[in-house]
């Protein structure tokens, strides 16, 4: 029996790591509408667990209710097998999550073979229920039924947070069936961007290096993965660059985000200089890093640059290099993106996790500005510099940036939870490095001006309203 209940306890180990570090932590299984069936499978399958854990902790299920037990075990894995099912449908599972599954069903299968014996000796028992100890490893068992328990009630209530997943709105650009080329396509912004294309009936045309990433689009695209195969085109939108805040800045870490931006976009400006038909229009993305920081003053698109720093250094070196293709004819027009607010990723989806758990609250001082923009209005943005041929800097902000303080409140405020569990800008600088300083702990606070007197309509010009889309107004 001790062989069982320590194999059971290894199985509570792994489930509780695939559960905070896949699902909620790198995942965000919670905060995804098309997570939902598989929330609720989950929810009902944690129940069965804590059926499992605690019988096997105290309670001998005798005669024929040894088969009902055996029932139970049957059903978890017919609920297991449907979470397969409905996971490849609904997302790609990364690599840790899917050996932890492995690990995880070769465990249950090692349980299965000494539950036998077990099961067997219960059925000679009389009919009914059994009190037995097996003294610490029976308290061990009760702290995994609690725990699955009440999992199992926090999925099941989550799993119907959302409503049914609004469709990506579509672009509705002035000019029909443009061709387009977007590189970055299947990342967060690229991902909402180019499915907005192809439902508005536009020839899209994405370079990745990994095809497999655009199997969730719907509709019509073509994917290339060399600027070699690349037909002519209208519009290059080009977005692609590694994320600034994924991981610390090493030296080879800086390497990579000056080298996937302006290596891809050198690329660009060179086939543009050889096509036999231009392109009309190159969008390239920048942020409003190129402002450098600063706690006091308010940047437009022809404001003098604050306190300088990677950030900055990086951003101007990118546009400067994007703009080479005016030298043939092709507008250019630079994006300079702020904190792009989407439960896919970016730095919302990761401030879901410690403020589901109460552990959310200002960063630093607080006083650093956040100059942020929903996903929808990036998307809408591009396609109104497009329509207005717009050339130059461009700002990708909502009309009201926050103090982190406030955007922070406002956060927990839409989540229901407090935000009150300040980070230190110490303890920041000292597990995250120059990164915590220049994405985190500095700000600036920009206004979309040209956005604004073109004529850009904001989708979601507050914060409260933003939220409330994304977030669903429910817990």
């Amino acid at each position: 029996m001790e062989a069982l209940l320590l194999m059971m306890t290894i199985q509570g180990c792994l489930g509780a790591f695939d559960t905070i570090y896949h699902h909620e932590f790198t995942e965000r299984l919670p905060w995804k509408a098309s997570a939902s069936r598989e929330l609720w499978i989950h929810g009902i399958r944690n129940f069965f667990y804590g059926i499992i854990f605690l019988s096997l902790g105290w309670i001998a299920w005798g005669g024929e209710l040894a088969w009902v037990f055996a029932a139970t075990l049957i059903g978890e894995i017919c609920l297991t097998l449907w979470d397969f099912v409905i996971e490849d449908q609904s997302r790609k599972l990364p690599p840790s999550e899917r050996i932890t599954h492995t690990v995880l069903a070769i465990n249950y299968g090692v349980i299965l073979c000494l539950l036998t014996p077990v099961l067997l000796g219960w059925a000679e028992f009389p009919a009914g229920f059994h009190l037995q100890s097996h003294g610490l490893w029976s308290w061990v068992m009760t702290v995994f039924a609690a725990g699955v328990t009440a999992w199992a009630v926090f999925d099941y209530l989550r799993s119907s947070r959302f409503r049914a997943p609004a469709d990506v709105p579509p672009l509705h650009l002035s000019q029909p069936n443009q061709r387009v080329l977007v590189t970055g396509g299947t990342g967060l912004i690229g991902s909402r961007l180019v499915q907005g294309l192809i439902d508005d009936g536009h020839d899209v045309t994405v370079l990745t290096r990994d095809k497999s990433k655009a199997a969730k689009f719907r509709g019509r695209l073509t994917l290339i993965d060399s600027l070699s195969q690349l037909n002519p085109v209208d519009v290059i939108i080009n977005l692609a660059g590694e994320s600034l805040s994924n991981g610390l800045w090493t030296k080879a870490k800086k390497q990579k985000l000056y080298a996937s931006r302006l290596d891809l976009t050198r690329d660009l400006i060179a086939w543009i200089a050889t096509a036999r038909e231009k392109p009309r229009h190159l969008i390239n993305a920048s942020a409003i890093g190129a402002y450098g920081h600063s706690d006091t003053l308010e940047f437009r698109e022809a404001s003098a640059p604050g306190e300088p720093d990677l950030a900055s250094d990086l951003c101007r070196q990118w546009e400067s290099l994007a703009q080479q293709a005016t030298r043939y004819g092709t507008k250019v027009t630079l994006i300079r993106l702020g904190i792009v607010l989407s439960l896919d990723g970016g730095a919302l989806a990761q401030m879901l996790f410690p403020f589901e758990f109460g552990g959310g609250g200002p960063m630093g001082s607080g006083r650093q500005w956040m100059s942020w923009i929903h996903i929808d209005d990036v998307a809408g943005l591009i396609g109104h510099v497009i329509d207005n041929t717009l050339e130059g800097p461009v700002n990708a902000v909502a009309p009201q940036p926050l103090p982190n303080l406030d955007f922070t409140r406002t956060l927990g405020r839409a989540m229901h939870r407090p935000a009150i569990m300040p980070l230190p800008g110490f303890a920041l600088k000292l597990l995250l490095g120059e990164m915590a300083q220049t994405i985190l702990l500095n700000g600036q606070k920009v206004i979309p001006a040209r956005a604004e007197t073109t004529g850009y309509r904001f989708r979601h010009p507050n914060l409260d309203g933003a939220l409330h889309h994304l977030l669903g107004g429910k817990m």
